[in-house]
């Protein structure tokens, strides 16, 4: 059993070893601390919405007050386990935006970008999260209530997640800014127009709020499956792009080291001008 045993240990203690190692002496371990936290983040944010609460892709805005009810008796506990595990883990988003910010204060662009953006999507939480974890649990957590009052919270919690992208518009179109603008080649120029579709997402949506039915309604083709495809892909390339940023960092103050010009390309661009 010993023999066992210490089999299983040996080649747990050199992965170990590494692990501390990195996390007392590695220089980018801050980096790496905020690309895993949101790997872990949008890994629980996917289990909580689209497994437990089955809140994501959302029910139907065309629901009468008994069918609400209805749905709500039905993911009464996925609510409740799926939101407290979000109310626990919200704090995860505060890594992953740092992560962002830092990324445009390594570009040639005023600082003003960078604390624009932490501020807007520091806030962004609020609305495009936290609002509608609270309204539907609240729902969950009182099954006896007036069916009428049920059905309004039904209505708030969802278009306070859907329709009120205003503050993910702003930011999205920041960072299409900074990109676009930097000279320091941290994030490639195509990212930037990825981020102008990333914004026009939340245009598209705002049409939520009036339409019940079809595809601009809060649960059609436009406003959220056509949304969250893009959503998807953007989100799954800026955390590529961020993880290839960090294994570049240099820590200094122009072009991240594999796109800066090497001496032999240098001489090989002067000796082509003065020929």
């Amino acid at each position: 059993m010993s023999t066992a045993v210490t089999a299983l240990e040996r080649p747990c203690r050199p992965l170990f070893r590494r692990f501390v190692w990195h996390c007392r002496y590695n220089p980018k371990r801050e980096l790496w601390f905020a690309w895993w936290t949101t790997i872990v983040f949008y890994n629980v944010f996917a289990v909580a919405f689209f497994v437990l609460s089955r809140t994501q892709p959302p029910p139907s805005p065309g629901w009468d007050p008994p069918r609400v009810v209805q749905w709500f008796n039905h993911n009464h506990y996925g609510i409740l386990v799926g939101f407290g595990m979000m109310f626990l883990l919200t704090g995860m988003t505060a890594p992953t935006n740092a992560l962002i910010a830092y990324s445009m204060r390594r570009m040639s662009i005023s600082p003003a970008f960078a604390y624009s953006y932490l501020v807007l999507y520091s806030l962004s939480a609020i609305p495009g999260m936290l609002l509608m974890c609270i309204v539907l649990t609240v729902g969950a957590m009182r099954p006896d209530r007036d069916p009428q009052l049920v059905f309004w919270l039904y209505d708030f919690a969802f278009l306070s997640f859907i329709g009120t992208m205003g503050v993910f518009l702003i930011g999205s179109l920041i960072w299409m800014l900074a990109i676009l603008i930097d000279r320091n080649r941290v994030l490639p120029k195509w990212f930037g127009y990825l981020n102008l579709c990333n914004a026009l997402t939340e245009v598209v949506v705002s049409p939520a709020w009036i339409f019940k039915r079809g595809v601009l309604a809060w649960n059609g083709v436009i406003a959220w499956w056509i949304d969250m495809v893009v959503f998807g892909f953007y989100t799954g390339v800026f955390i590529l792009l961020l993880r290839q940023m960090i294994g570049r960092e240099d820590f200094g103050t122009g072009p991240l080291p594999d796109l800066a010009p090497t001496e032999h390309s240098a001489a090989a661009h002067m000796a082509e001008k003065a020929q």
